[in-house]
């Protein structure tokens, strides 16, 4: 979950697509991401999951993606939440 001014979410949501597109996809274990922006542009959630947790940590080490997150974070302040899935449930 991010929190960013207004005028910065659009720039935000763009950091986080392209982290997504050209790195995140094409390391060991991601499964997917999701990226969301609240109705008043104060709130980004990247709602990403990974295979594991360890998959996680070392994604958060990779030096591909360090710029990523260090450019996320010049934008807005960051407060991951890490959780396990308990239900998963869908149309289909």
């Amino acid at each position: 979950m991010f929190t960013v001014e207004p005028e910065k979410a659009d720039e935000l949501v763009s950091v986080l697509v392209e982290a997504t597109e050209k790195t995140m996809r094409h390391l060991p274990g991601f499964v997917s991401a999701n990226i969301h922006r609240s109705l008043d542009s104060r709130k980004v959630v990247n709602y990403a999951q990974w295979e594991s947790r360890q998959a996680f940590e070392a994604m958060r080490q990779n030096p591909d993606a360090i710029p990523h997150m260090q450019k996320a974070g010049e934008l807005a302040w960051f407060e991951p939440i890490l959780c396990e899935v308990a239900e998963a449930i869908s149309v289909s």
